[in-house]
């Protein structure tokens, strides 16, 4: 698949990198795994010399022999004697090109936590000696958010406040997806486009396997994830387990239930059995995976709180192929798929309904954007966009189907809110799979 969008953050990067032709820079990216990290890079330094590090776990003598093989075999510079600590490899690059606005790529720096964590300290003194005088532009990258996010913005941490550009990478944005998806196909059809949009949530990795094997529809994306062998199947541990640790499983079974629509916090609890506010805690602020919910216009303080997965392929996996694990120790794959084909429409509800919320951000037209629903669920409306400038209310009911929609039900749905807004025009609207 050809290199789609990143626009913004290849700007960025081009920005760090004149940058560094006065003084040195230092760009962190980070993203969760298969997000497009490695072919950003190697899209920005495609016409600029530069030289790539993948950090993986082995003793630090091995790791600093592969890389001075890495720098021997693409530059003229030589090594003279034996170096086995990263301190002095590290030393060795900033000195020998430090003239030559030079990209250095380390690609998983997390991982040095578990090879010498002693490395940040080392990589910090060194950079402060170095960066004013050097030209020179070092990129780290990490798939493992919570340690990135610890190493470079954990106030405790040596290379705190040391990078001068951050990019947290995401998943294509519904734009950017709808471009691929199009220019693939011959025709779009948008229920097909939306279950691609639902299962794949933008992820380069899963976006680009499904492209160059030509899998665009509902029924061809299902019966390539539920088969033997296919890596999907096993995609949400190797996703999240590193970043879980040994508590993984209270933390599978939090998104498990999440996936399966138990979305407040006293569900969840009332089946776990347990306390489980630290474990969400830390899935929102930590990990990133989640995000809290509250009804717009609710106050600050209130409890009215809903969580969901930010990550569609990691709710779709939770959704059906975790909570049906003994299916899939067993192969049972024909089993799994008339499961999804059963509940995908009302699974994917939600999901519509964060695609149009996506849609209409990106649209700009509204200072507020979010759902409301009040006590006990009752009265729930999809969108509702406030536009305080222009004084327009906005309400959206969002069905698969238009027809099991009522524009009457909104509109007697949204009076309440409506009073609270003096002279401000108000606009209804259903948003369907015609809508896309």
């Amino acid at each position: 698949m050809r290199f789609y969008g990143r626009k913004s953050e290849l700007s960025d990067l081009n920005n760090s990198y004149r940058l560094s032709a006065v003084n040195s820079q230092m760009a962190v990216i980070t993203g969760r795994r298969r997000v497009g990290k490695t072919r950003l890079i190697q899209k920005f330094v495609e016409d600029k010399s530069a030289i790539y590090f993948v950090v993986s776990r082995k003793d630090e003598h091995l790791l600093c022999e592969e890389f001075v093989d890495i720098v021997q075999k693409q530059t003229n510079v030589k090594f003279f004697g034996k170096i086995e600590r990263f301190h002095d490899f590290f030393e060795f690059l900033l000195e020998n090109f430090k003239d030559k606005n030079f990209v250095i790529v380390f690609d998983e720096i997390q991982e040095f936590k578990y090879i010498n964590p002693s490395v940040y300290s080392e990589i910090q003194k060194l950079w402060d000696m170095y960066k004013d005088s050097a030209s020179l532009q070092l990129i780290f990258s990490g798939s493992v958010y919570s340690m990135m996010k610890d190493i470079f913005e954990n106030s405790k941490e040596p290379l705190f406040g040391r990078a001068s550009l951050k990019i947290n990478l995401t998943p294509f944005d519904i734009k950017t997806l709808k471009d691929i998806y199009s220019s693939n196909v011959d025709k779009t059809d948008n229920f097909d486009f939306f279950a691609f949009y639902a299962i794949t949530g933008g992820v380069p990795k899963y976006v680009e396997y499904f492209v160059d094997r030509k899998i665009f529809s509902f029924d061809a994306i299902i019966n390539e994830i539920f088969r033997e062998n296919s890596f999907f199947v096993e995609e949400g541990k190797t996703t999240l387990i590193e970043e879980f640790g040994k508590e993984y499983t209270t933390y599978f079974s939090i998104l498990s239930l999440i996936a399966s629509s138990k979305t407040s916090r006293s569900e969840i609890e009332s089946i776990l059995e347990k306390d489980v506010g630290g474990f969400l805690q830390r899935l929102e602020k930590d990990f990133c995976i989640i995000k809290k919910i509250k009804p717009v216009f609710s106050k600050p303080n209130s409890r009215v709180q809903k969580y969901a997965i930010e990550d569609n392929f990691l709710s779709f996996w939770f959704r059906f192929i975790y909570k049906y694990n003994s299916a899939v120790e067993i192969g049972n794959y024909e089993y799994l798929k008339d499961v999804v084909r059963r509940d995908f429409n009302s699974y994917a509800g939600k999901i519509l309904e964060k695609y149009f919320r996506a849609k209409l951000t990106m649209e700009r037209n509204f200072n507020i954007i979010g759902n409301y629903w009040e006590k006990g669920n009752k009265n729930e409306i999809d969108i509702v966009g406030v536009n305080d400038y222009e004084k327009l209310l906005f309400f959206a009911e969002v069905k698969l189907d238009s027809k099991k929609a009522s524009l009457d039900e909104l509109k007697e749905k949204s009076q309440k809110i409506i009073r609270k807004f003096n002279d401000y025009k108000v606009e209804y609207r259903i948003f369907s799979l015609h809508d896309l």
